[in-house]
């Protein structure tokens, strides 16, 4: 179990914390809002009124023994970069911050922190990739032009195993687990020589060009 403190519990914020207390962790959320505060009380380990970049109040709410920080201020960029140097102050060893703009992540970033997070840029982007392509069901930036997608088999490849495909080879990618879509299975452990089922999909990884390219296979 790890301690996280969450500052700012607009709909990102809430989100978060409320995934993190409920997957084990001990979760502290602060925000200026009491409607906000009332409404995740119940859902996290400690929840406060009360402005994230006052020292003093992180202190209490206990931001100083934290393994991780999450910043979520929405547009206000002095109090998310204040936020940040207080959580640094604190030595708080991990720092998430969500930023507003390119802009925000900057100056966010010459602060020092672990990652930015850009959550509508990045929802746009996987949404634009899903829906550009046939075959794509899901995908995940895993790096800078590096990611990992969920496929639905090409008609080509129904019946024909993945050692007979040579897909690393061939295509440039690898698959790292065969989902049956009927059952609900995945099989993370591969048998190359098994034929692929059209009820089948792919969780495969490679450059987002390889990826691009395989998807519109046909």
């Amino acid at each position: 179990m790890k301690r996280f403190v969450v500052v700012g519990l607009g709909n990102f914020g809430a989100a978060v914390a409320e995934t993190l207390q409920a997957i084990g962790h001990e979760v502290a959320a602060l925000d200026r809002q009491a409607e906000r505060v009332d409404a995740m009380a119940s859902l996290v380990t400690r929840a406060a009124v009360g402005d994230g970049t006052d020292i003093r109040t992180l202190r209490r709410l206990g931001a100083d023994a934290a393994d991780a920080a999450i910043i979520s201020t929405g547009d206000d960029i002095t109090a998310s970069a204040m936020t940040t140097l207080m959580m640094r102050d604190l030595k708080v060893e991990e720092i998430y911050v969500k930023v507003a703009s390119p802009d925000h992540a900057r100056l966010i970033e010459k602060i020092g922190v672990t990652e930015t997070i850009f959550p509508e840029r990045e929802s746009g982007v996987r949404l634009a990739k899903r829906i550009s392509t046939r075959l794509l069901l899901t995908y995940v930036q895993l790096g800078l032009d590096f990611g990992l997608q969920e496929m639905a088999v090409p008609e080509s490849w129904i019946g024909k195993s993945l050692r007979e495909l040579e897909l690393p080879r061939r295509h440039g990618i690898s698959v790292v687990a065969v989902h049956d879509v009927l059952t609900n299975r995945f099989q993370p452990v591969l048998d190359p020589d098994a034929p692929l089922k059209d009820s089948d999909t792919l969780i495969v990884a490679g450059t987002d060009a390889k990826l691009n390219r395989a998807s519109r296979l046909k």
